[in-house]
């Protein structure tokens, strides 16, 4: 689920990705998600770390191009974003983090990183979350109108 964390994308348009999706991208190159929830039209930069995981992902397990990307066990369909919340609630109890948390805690994590650590501005988070406003995503962040 590394592609969660570094790029800010819903799970649920990740896990529809087919490995004919990704097989033989480089670095630099863009793929095109249409996100479920809006419609709209997501663009993802295939950055290093994403790059090394899916090499590593594609020479070790040997998927096929109708694969899906991230598949379930359970025959050939992908993950469910409610598998993905399981995990997450997994990973935050080992390491006894308290609250409660699921996929789309690392959407919203991601964007407060970028803004904090990074000093990313809201009009780009923005466009990233494709949200129709900045205020939405301050509201998404948790970021009140003094804080600004």
């Amino acid at each position: 689920m590394l592609w969660v964390q570094t790029n800010g994308l819903r799970t649920g348009d990740l896990l529809k990705l087919k490995v004919s999706d990704v097989k033989g991208m480089k670095v630099g190159d863009t793929l095109v998600i249409k996100e479920g929830k809006t419609g709209k039209r997501n663009i993802l930069v295939i950055n290093k770390s994403i790059y090394k995981s899916l090499q590593t992902y594609l020479e070790k397990i040997k998927p096929s191009n109708d694969d899906f990307l991230f598949k379930s066990r359970k025959g050939n369909k992908a993950v469910t974003v409610q598998c993905v919340n399981n995990m997450v609630k997994q990973w935050t109890r080992t390491i006894n983090l308290k609250g409660n948390y699921g996929a789309h805690s690392l959407r919203k994590t991601w964007g407060y990183v970028q803004r904090t650590v990074y000093g990313v501005g809201f009009e780009i988070l923005c466009k990233r979350f494709n949200h129709s406003s900045p205020s939405i995503t301050m509201r998404y962040l948790g970021i009140e109108d003094k804080e600004v």
